[in-house]
Parts: structure tokens; C-alpha cells; sequence
């Protein structure tokens, strides 16, 4: 199992998983002079290294968005079957597949829809009961890993000159 259920006194850590987080975001301009902003509650999963955590280093903490499969299929965002075939096989970036498990439904992981938030306010969350699970290692760095993967790809904006190209 990929998940463990910590006690509710237990420290925040990277791979803890909380629902009724609140977020601010700024929703599509649709060519109006000022950006709005807005707010919503998600589930979000805590990407902040563990140590960092551990050792009080991190005041701020990275957090991406979780999204229940079954939401995305039926808003017409993405189709079951890639989910299944791409998605759950970790071969779509930015997308990082949780299976269903204690406290978890079948999700996603939008490693592109980040937010950085107040330590304080995820162990607020915890304390009221809002943290459903944990992914356990060698999971929680193997999201990590995949994590990196999606911003640290190199690509060129053209393909290089060669000796046949000319």
C-alpha cells in the first residue's frame, strides 16, 4: 500500500495529503484590464522535501492539486482512457497518478497547479482533521522524482543544424 494514515498528532511531512485546503488563484483574465482573483478549497498533496520539514527549514511549503479521476473524466478534461493507458503508467508530465487507498479516492496529482502556502496554515488543517493520508516511501520520492522530471526537461526551441541539413 502506498498510503499510511498518520496519527493526528504526527508532524506535516512531504506525501501528506489534505483536503479543505483554502486557495487563492487568479482565474482567466478573458481580455479584462485586471486579473481577478478567487478563491476555492482542494485537496492538496505537500511537495516540500521531508527534511526541510523535519527540520524547521521550510516556513512556506510547495503544494500541487489534487483532483479525483472521476471528476476529470466526467468535466470532459481527460478521457478514461488515458488515464489509464498514459497517466497511470507515468508517462504524461505534470500528471502524477494516486491509486484509490485509505482516505483516497483514484486521483491526479497536477504537478503544474502549485500553490506555496503558509506552513501554519496545512498544521491548522491537520489539527482540525483535514489530512486524509500520507504516501509512504519509496512512493512519496518516486512523486518527488517525477515532479522534477516535469520542470527540469530540456528542450530547444528548433532542432540544431547538421551536416545533412544543408
Amino acid at each position: 500500500m502506498i498510503y499510511e494514515r498518520p496519527e493526528p498528532d504526527a508532524a506535516l511531512t512531504q506525501g501528506d495529503i489534505i483536503t479543505g485546503c483554502p486557495l487563492v488563484f487568479w482565474g482567466p483574465d478573458a481580455g479584462l484590464p485586471d486579473p481577478q482573483s478567487q478563491q476555492t478549497t482542494a485537496t492538496i498533496v505537500v511537495l516540500t522535501q521531508a527534511c526541510d520539514l523535519a527540520q524547521a527549514k521550510a516556513g512556506r511549503t510547495l503544494t500541487a492539486v489534487v483532483h479525483r479521476v472521476q471528476f476529470l473524466v466526467d468535466s470532459g478534461l481527460l478521457k478514461a482512457a488515458t488515464i489509464r493507458d498514459q497517466v497511470r503508467a507515468h508517462r504524461v508530465y505534470g500528471w502524477y497518478f494516486l491509486p484509490a487507498g485509505p482516505g483516497v479516492d483514484e486521483s491526479l496529482v497536477d504537478l503544474r497547479d502549485l500553490h506555496t502556502l503558509p506552513r501554519s496554515l496545512l498544521e491548522q488543517l491537520i489539527r482540525a482533521g483535514h489530512r486524509t493520508a500520507r504516501i509512504v516511501t519509496p512512493y512519496r520520492e518516486h512523486m518527488a522524482q517525477h515532479f522534477t522530471t516535469t520542470y527540469a526537461r530540456i528542450a530547444l526551441p528548433e532542432p540544431y543544424p547538421t551536416v545533412d541539413d544543408s
